[in-house]
């Protein structure tokens, strides 16, 4: 099992004290699970935090009209949860599907609540964990609010560069708030076109 990655990136917000090290290394879980396995849908209680050693994947729920949203993506070296269901132990009210075939690192509530009570340090890294899914929410309000369909395309490839062969266009357009022509058009702007997906789910 490789945590290498994922400790690196812990020490990188917090050093890890050596004991807190050695309890992540006897804790965590590793997991494969292929393209389109879902690790969480809507109204199940999130049990479990992951670290992508491997893979992509993404947030997504359902508007009142029924039409899917997603809110988020997640790549290789990044710490995935459904943030209000996780630390609430409540209802999700999203969905978290794999895009491609993945490798992780898993932990569940009861794991991480031992942590914090025998590790009281690891309290910070925690709650910078939590505030960087509030940021990244707040982010894409203020892109959808205040820069144009081709500038949230350009971030997006900016923060994802290989999200042309992993997501679908309707995937990626829900995320940036446009329509799938609308997207279509800004991606003809830029002369990407060769790069599109081909299997695009048609009910997107």
């Amino acid at each position: 099992m490789n945590v290498d990655l994922l400790i690196q990136t812990l020490n990188f917000i917090s050093p890890l004290s050596a004991a807190l090290d050695q309890r992540f290394r006897e804790t965590l879980k590793e997991e494969h699970w292929p393209r389109k396995h879902h690790l969480l849908r809507e109204g199940q209680k999130s049990q479990k935090i992951y670290f992508i050693n491997k893979g992509f994947a993404r947030a997504y729920y359902f508007t009142r009209e029924g039409r899917e949203c997603t809110s988020w993506f997640m790549g290789k070296g990044e710490l995935m949860i459904s943030v209000y269901s996780f630390y609430t132990q409540q209802s999700a009210a999203e969905n978290i599907e794999l895009l491609e075939e993945s490798e992780l690192l898993s932990m569940t509530w009861n794991q991480l609540q031992g942590i914090y009570a025998d590790f009281p340090e690891y309290n910070y890294t925690g709650r910078i964990v939590t505030e960087k899914y509030y940021q990244l929410s707040e982010e894409r309000a203020v892109l959808l609010r205040t820069l144009t369909a081709r500038e949230r395309y350009e971030r997006l490839l900016e923060t994802h560069p290989g999200i042309l062969q992993k997501a679908s266009l309707g995937q990626i357009a829900s995320y940036l708030g446009i329509s799938q022509e609308t997207l279509s058009r800004v991606r003809g702007i830029r002369g990407d076109l060769t790069n599109v997906k081909k299997t695009i789910n048609p009910q997107i």
